[in-house]
């Protein structure tokens, strides 16, 4: 039997074949009904959501974990990445910030919540995960990145696979986690 791996809000990416690539209107972090119709509790084995999180607010956020942690196998993960709030960049704030204008390519899809590796590591906590922290700045604007595998789900925007941070200096980066169901 294939394991199911879900992309959440994938828009026109396909980063990783052979997962089931998903947008909002069929598969809604906050419309458990949604969920329902596709998949059965504790069936899917992977869950990735690359720049989706910081569009929830912080209880939101703590709710669409809960509603995926349902739908994940015991030991599933969730593989999650959102704007890094410590990246020491203006200009990346500027991008990332609340309200602000977003990407180029989705620049009416304005942020609610800008994270930190402590305040997104509480999301996914309080809704029963362990977490482990991939890529992420500290506060004092250090880099930090573990051991990660493409293969377990790829991450663009990443220090490992966007081609803008190949360079000495990191441009774009993103906080990314694996949150394993307890």
């Amino acid at each position: 039997m294939n394991a199911i791996k879900v992309v959440i809000g994938a828009g026109p990416y396909m980063n990783n074949p052979g997962w089931l690539h998903t947008q909002e209107e069929e598969l809604d972090l906050l419309d458990e009904k949604t969920w329902q119709i596709r998949f059965q509790k504790g069936s899917i084995k992977a869950i990735l959501a690359e720049h989706v999180w910081e569009h929830l607010t912080y209880e939101e956020g703590i709710e669409a974990a809960k509603i995926c942690s349902r739908y994940l196998q015991p030991s599933g993960y969730f593989r999650c990445a959102v704007p890094d709030g410590y990246f020491p960049d203006d200009a990346y704030q500027n991008i990332v910030k609340v309200g602000g204008p977003g990407p180029e390519e989705h620049p009416a899809a304005s942020h609610k919540i800008v994270y930190n590796y402590k305040s997104f590591t509480e999301i996914f906590k309080a809704a029963g995960f362990k977490v482990k922290l991939l890529e992420y700045f500290d506060e004092e604007g250090n880099f930090h990145q573990n051991a990660w595998d493409g293969e377990d789900g790829v991450i663009f925007r990443s220090k490992k696979y966007d081609p803008r941070n190949q360079g000495e200096k990191i441009v774009f980066p993103s906080l990314i986690i694996d949150a394993i169901k307890l």
